[in-house]
């Protein structure tokens, strides 16, 4: 579980050279000022209600629900990366637009009428058409782009590490205070990555794990863990064809699921693990 199974920094980039060679993470060292919260850490799991088709081509980057119900899917890998509009029942792509070669695409967040969209080690996040995909400007950042969502007039963007930048939806600009640092019981979380945010509620997959996280986004303080490693990964056998995607359907209250390569999509309810308090 999560409080255990931190590996070192040593270790987990040699874990991420697969895919994000010489990234940099944080680890239970890199600590920060505990939050003085005692509430008890949730222990959850995935209940699954569906099984919706998914796409064996897309190497999942970011995951999210349209106004429209629609997916928004953002897929990785250099010469392949996407971002795409699908069909919920049949994963029928209506819209799309291709990243140019030299991008490593990675999360997208919709903010208004716009869609960020986030690159690997460009430095490079796209504004896009929320209609039509296509790209309506660019802004520049420094270090590596891996997750993203909006919330309450700030984007929250991932780079692998325990830090969770808080960015302006319309420029991209860092904010002031504009660092949040994703802790357990004092202890730095690194490996944050995917990004879905709900009111004040953050849900984080950790890189190359089966394992989701929830944090405060006012606080960076994790208040759940949950483990999804009872869902079945049907990708083609692969190293990096991990849990990686999640969105959240505000009409049906129900979370969706799936990671890289994966023929599935699991929708399904977050519920106490057996035999959590």
């Amino acid at each position: 579980m999560l409080l255990t199974s931190c590996s070192s920094a040593d270790e987990t980039a040699q874990t991420a050279g697969k895919t994000r060679a010489g990234t940099q993470t944080a680890g239970p060292s890199e600590t920060t000022t505990h939050t003085g919260s005692d509430a008890p850490i949730e222990r959850l799991v995935p209940r699954v209600i569906a099984t919706h088709p998914f796409s064996t081509d897309s190497f999942t980057q970011g995951l999210e629900f349209d106004d429209d119900g629609s997916l928004l899917v953002a897929t990785g890998q250099w010469g392949e990366s996407r971002i795409y509009r699908a069909d919920l029942a049949t994963h029928r792509v209506s819209t799309q637009h291709k990243l140019a070669d030299e991008f490593f695409g990675e999360g997208i967040t919709r903010s208004g009428a716009s869609i960020w969209h986030l690159t690997w080690q460009s430095g490079e996040a796209f504004q896009r058409d929320a209609d039509t995909l296509e790209e309506i400007g660019r802004a520049h950042y420094d270090g590596e782009g891996w997750g993203i969502c909006a919330r309450d007039g700030e984007l929250l963007v991932s780079d692998g590490t325990a830090v969770v930048d808080k960015r302006d939806p319309e420029t991209f600009e860092l904010l002031d205070g504009a660092e949040l640092v994703v802790t357990a019981g004092g202890a730095a979380v690194d490996k944050i990555n995917e990004l879905e945010c709900i009111g004040d509620e953050v849900y984080a997959n950790r890189f190359m794990s089966d394992e989701i996280i929830r944090f405060s986004a006012l606080t960076g303080e994790v208040n759940a863990i949950i483990d999804a490693s009872a869902l079945e990964n049907n990708a083609e056998s692969d190293p990096d064809h991990v849990l990686n995607g999640i969105a959240f359907d505000q009409r049906s209250g129900h979370f969706f699921l799936t990671g890289k390569r994966w023929p599935d999509l699991y929708e399904v309810e977050f519920v106490p693990a057996p035999g959590a308090p």
